[in-house]
C-alpha cells in the first residue's frame, strides 16, 4: 500500500525535533537523530511503501502548536489521532504508555505487569525502544526499577529534561 507522508522539523527546547504524518494520523516524532529516522523509515518501508512529502498538512502544524504548548507546560495530555505500525505486541506496549499520567513514571517490571506478562520485561523495553512518537506517546516516562534513567532513543538528557519538565513548575520555553 502508498502511504505518503508528511514531514516537517522544528527548534524545541530540546533541539530538533523531526514529525510526519500520514493522511490518517501521526506516525512519527524523532529528535534530530538522522540514524533514528532513517530505522523508523526502513520500518515504515516494511508495512507501506512510503513516500516522503514536505507538503503542508494541517496535522503537522497542529501537532507543533501542541508540542510548543506542552513545552510551555499548558498542555498536558496531547489529542492528536495516530497511524501507527507494528506488531500487535508493540501496539499493546505504545497504547500502555499513553495510560502512564502525566508527571508520573513507571518501571519497564510495572509495564510488563500492566501487560499482563511478568516475563516480557526485556520485550517491553524493547519495543518502548522502537516508539516511533517520542515525548506524545510518553515512552520518556519508563524507568528503571531502581529508578534510573534507561532506555532513551533521545538520549537520557532529554528523558530527564522532560520528565523534570512534567515533574515542575517550570516550563522548559
Amino acid at each position: 500500500m502508498l502511504k505518503k507522508i508528511y514531514t516537517s522539523s522544528f527548534s524545541s527546547p530540546l533541539g530538533e525535533i523531526h514529525i510526519g504524518a500520514t493522511d490518517k494520523g501521526l506516525c512519527l516524532l524523532e529528535f534530530g537523530v538522522p540514524e533514528r529516522i532513517e530505522q523508523h523509515f526502513n520500518q515504515f518501508n516494511k508495512y507501506w511503501e512510503v513516500v516522503q512529502s514536505d507538503q503542508k498538512c494541517g496535522l503537522l502544524d497542529e501537532a507543533e502548536n501542541q508540542l510548543h504548548a506542552y513545552f510551555r507546560k499548558d498542555l498536558q495530555r496531547f489529542n492528536l489521532p495516530f497511524d501507527l505500525v507494528g506488531t500487535d505486541f508493540q501496539l499493546n506496549v505504545w497504547n500502555e504508555l499513553l495510560q502512564i499520567p502525566y508527571g508520573r513514571t513507571r518501571s519497564y517490571k510495572e509495564q510488563a505487569i500492566a501487560l499482563g506478562n511478568l516475563k516480557a520485561i526485556r520485550a517491553v523495553a524493547t519495543a518502548n525502544g522502537q516508539n516511533r512518537i517520542a515525548i506524545i506517546i510518553p515512552c520518556h516516562r519508563v524507568i528503571g526499577s531502581d529508578g534510573s534513567l534507561v532506555g532513551f532513543g533521545g538520549e537520557l538528557w532529554r528523558k530527564k529534561a522532560l520528565l523534570d519538565l512534567e515533574s515542575s513548575q517550570g516550563a522548559l520555553f
